[in-house]
């Protein structure tokens, strides 16, 4: 029957205050007492040796020194004196090591720190502009190179124009220092007015 003033419970009760959860192992069990106090540690587990594969080529040196020379003697020697390959010949790695270079470091590098500073100056950005810049100019001076054209002499004139020749008259020679013989001006004054037009 329902409890008066109270919601259904669609629970179950739990236990008192003296149950305990989990298994408990008689005789083994002490508590924390007993975890505290000793060290109840599992023994490492002893690795498997494997058996290596017999040495044939030594038991059939001792078989013929000892003078066998039929294939159930052999078997029988090889029953006798069973000889197995040592480990170190046996191994690839230790037959054959692999050749690396003195300076190896084993392992994976750590990565540099991100740089802070750099990307709050927004220096990744300039670079990057900076590279475009040159990639572009780069572009234009190859386009410059595949459409020029070739130099002639027109064009090298028309960048470069002749300067204008002086042009001076010819005078003979027993003339030159002659002085006028006759004056036709009025004065002098109306001479150098002349002159000076």
């Amino acid at each position: 029957q329902a409890e008066l003033g109270k919601p259904q419970r669609n629970c179950y009760t739990l236990p008192g205050f003296d149950f305990s959860y989990g298994l408990y192992i008689h005789r083994t069990d002490g508590g924390v007492p007993e975890a505290i106090g000793h060290w109840n540690t599992v023994k490492p587990r002893t690795a498997l040796v494997p058996k290596m594969p017999r040495d044939f080529i030594t038991m059939n040196r001792g078989a013929l020194k000892a003078g066998y020379t039929t294939a159930h003697e052999f078997n029988l020697y090889y029953k006798d004196k069973d000889i197995r390959c040592k480990d170190d010949e046996y191994s690839r790695f230790k037959r054959s090591p692999p050749k690396v270079p003195a300076d190896l470091t084993y392992g994976i590098t750590a990565r540099p720190c991100t740089p802070f500073f750099d990307l709050l100056q927004h220096k990744y950005k300039e670079l990057w502009m900076e590279q475009q810049r040159a990639l572009t100019a780069a572009q234009r001076m190859e386009k410059k190179k595949k459409n020029k054209v070739c130099e002639t002499r027109t064009t090298f004139l028309r960048k470069l124009p002749l300067p204008a020749k002086e042009e001076s008259f010819w005078h003979l020679p027993h003339l030159e220092k002659v002085g006028p013989h006759l004056s036709t001006f009025p004065d002098r004054e109306a001479r150098k007015k002349a002159f000076s037009a």
